[in-house]
């Protein structure tokens, strides 16, 4: 088959297009810019009356509802501060969708709905559930001994 002009050139579309995801419907939904401001601020943007939980210097956090679901919304006085909490907080598993200097944290289909409305990224915790700790023993502090498992993870 010989080719023409005409036809590289549709070739080479084709494959712009490919590579740029056009037309792909994928399904995803465009995420806005990620929102900045304040914890009133970012609940007015997704239309929630925040319960405020904690209003500190370095930490203010609220629920908030979503139909019959709840989450936690909060914001931070620096980004450090932020960080430290999350990496904490994702030893507890969950999900948190994270923007400059305030988390959401909720179950995934409502961390979804808010990206669409804040942006940020979604992060995941350390799911506990599947790891194997086969009922066997912890070491303790001292050389040698054990101490019993646990378990309600």
């Amino acid at each position: 088959m010989r080719l023409t002009r005409p036809m590289l050139a549709l070739t080479g579309a084709v494959a712009v297009l490919a590579l740029a995801g056009c037309g792909s419907g994928g399904g995803e939904s465009e995420v806005p810019a990620t929102a900045t401001g304040s914890l009133e601020h970012l609940a007015a943007e997704v239309k929630c009356k925040p319960n405020m939980q904690t209003d500190a210097d370095t930490i203010r956090q609220a629920i908030c509802k979503t139909g019959k679901e709840k989450y936690v919304l909060a914001t931070f006085a620096t980004d450090r501060g932020q960080r430290e909490w999350i990496d904490m907080a994702k030893d507890y598993g969950g999900f948190y969708l994270v923007g400059r200097k305030w988390v959401a944290v909720g179950e995934e289909n409502v961390l979804d709905d808010l990206r669409g409305r804040l942006g940020g990224d979604v992060e995941e915790g350390i799911d506990h559930s599947s790891m194997n700790h086969g009922g066997g023993a912890h070491p303790s502090g001292r050389a040698g001994e054990k101490t019993g498992g646990h378990s309600g993870h």
